[in-house]
C-alpha cells in the first residue's frame, strides 16, 4: 500500500486534491480512497487530506501517520506544523515552491533522503499561468505522477476532465502536465548527480 499526505490550507484545494489522486488511481486499475482530516475549516487555516492506493481492497480507516510521500502545498507550513511527522526515510517529499530544500531551511533535515525523492514545483505560478488562479492542487497531481510512477499523467487528466469542464480543465491540464515535465527532468537531474 502506496499512503500520501497532503498538506496546505484552507482554499488551496487540498481535499480536492486528495479526491481527485484517488480517482487517478483508481483509473490507473488500483484501489483507492481518499478523506479529509478536518479541523476548523477556515480560509488559511492548516488543512490535512490522505490518499491511499493498493493492488487490493483498503480496509484501513484511520489517519495516515507513516506517509511514503508527502505534499506540501503551502511551504509557510513548513515551520508551522510537523509536516513531515512520521515519514519514510525512503519516502518522497513534493513541495509548492521555487526554492530549494537548501533555501528552505531543510538541507540538514533531508540529508538522509534519496536526492530523486526531494522534489519541488512552482504549482502556483503554473496553477496561476495555465487557469488564472494560484490554487496548487492540480499541478501538484502533474507533478506526483512523475515521481514513482504510481499513477500516470494520463489517469491524471482523466481525473481533470471528471473534475472540471471546458477551459478550466484544459489550463488544468496543461498546468498538470508543465508540472509532471518539471519533476521528470528535476528526477533526470538527481539521478545523474547520484551517479557522477
Amino acid at each position: 500500500m502506496f499512503q500520501v499526505r497532503i498538506h496546505g490550507r484552507g482554499g488551496q484545494g487540498v481535499v480536492t486534491g486528495a479526491e481527485m489522486l484517488s480517482i487517478a488511481a483508481f483509473l490507473g486499475g488500483r484501489h483507492a480512497q481518499a478523506f479529509p482530516s478536518f479541523g476548523s475549516e477556515r480560509t488559511g487555516a492548516p488543512v490535512v487530506a490522505f490518499c491511499r492506493m493498493d493492488g487490493k481492497e483498503i480496509r484501513l480507516r484511520e489517519p495516515i501517520m507513516q506517509p511514503d510521500a508527502i505534499i506540501i502545498q503551502d511551504p509557510t507550513l513548513l515551520h508551522q506544523v510537523d509536516v513531515f511527522s512520521g515519514l519514510k526515510k525512503d519516502g518522497y517529499i513534493l513541495i509548492n515552491t521555487t526554492r530549494t530544500f537548501e533555501e528552505m531551511g531543510l538541507g540538514e533535515f533531508v540529508k538522509g533522503f534519496r536526492p530523486e525523492h526531494l522534489l519541488t514545483v512552482p504549482a502556483s505560478e503554473l496553477a496561476m499561468k495555465h487557469v488564472g488562479r494560484p490554487v496548487p492542487n492540480v499541478p501538484l497531481l502533474g507533478a506526483f505522477a512523475a515521481l514513482g510512477g504510481l499513477i500516470s499523467l494520463e489517469a491524471v487528466q482523466q481525473a481533470i476532465d471528471q473534475k472540471f469542464s471546458g477551459l478550466v480543465a484544459k489550463g488544468n491540464k496543461a498546468a498538470a502536465k508543465e508540472a509532471y515535465d518539471i519533476v521528470m527532468a528535476q528526477e533526470a537531474k538527481a539521478k545523474e548527480t547520484e551517479h557522477a
